[in-house]
């Protein structure tokens, strides 16, 4: 009995850094502080998405992401923002807010990293950008007008304020209601990421509950 009591106890003490490995701090998720603002009603957690078109880890990320959106229990918010680490990246993140002017990103999003990572397009020049959302049945000038608009100008420049208040040195990287930042980089692979993304939401979501 003490021999099966031990081997027991040795199984249980194995298996907890497998359960914990998801939450440690410093490993696989990172503390933001100060906490930074969120867009989100009163009692809804914002989980923001941090990509960049021509990543090709956020390419390769999206069907697994977007299995995963489709799964978020409710009172959660996922909001994707065009991560902005250099001065080059802004073109595209133009891009994503300017079919979202026009009306057309659900549709066109991942049509986008498609034309870049499938067919291997540079959709970083605007012209070149404008030609490829024509062949999708976008307006030019609409397309265009929107690009170059004030709107998506200061969207822009909150997308890069935001990577800069996250600290980030890479894409994809997650955000949680402010104060969490988590990637596949730091938790080892999209598995382990995901369960991570799953746990923080489950501890504001918590944090709610008792109010």
């Amino acid at each position: 009995m003490n021999r099966l009591f031990t081997i027991l106890a040795l199984a249980a003490a194995l298996a907890l850094p497998q359960q914990t490995l998801a939450t440690e701090v410093g490993k696989d998720y990172l503390v933001i502080s100060p906490a930074q603002p969120t867009d989100v009603k009163k009692g809804q957690v914002e989980v923001l998405e941090f990509f960049w078109y021509r990543c090709p880890h956020c390419f390769d990320l999206e069907p697994e992401l977007n299995a995963w959106a489709r799964k978020l229990p409710k009172g959660v918010v996922l909001k994707k923002v065009p991560g902005i680490l250099n001065p080059n990246w802004a073109a595209l993140a133009r891009a994503y807010y300017a079919l979202e002017a026009v009306g057309v990103l659900e549709k066109l999003h991942g049509e986008v990293f498609d034309a870049i990572h499938v067919k291997g397009m540079d959709l970083n020049p605007p012209e070149q950008f404008f030609d490829w959302a024509v062949t999708k049945g976008v307006d030019r000038k609409q397309i265009a007008d929107a690009y170059n608009s004030f709107a998506v100008n200061t969207k822009v420049m909150r997308a890069q304020q935001l990577t800069n208040a996250y600290r980030l040195n890479g894409v994809p990287a997650f955000a949680v209601n402010g104060k969490f930042v988590t990637s596949a980089y730091l938790t080892g692979g999209n598995p382990s990421l995901f369960k991570t993304l799953d746990e923080l939401i489950a501890k504001e979501l918590k944090k709610y509950d008792k109010k």
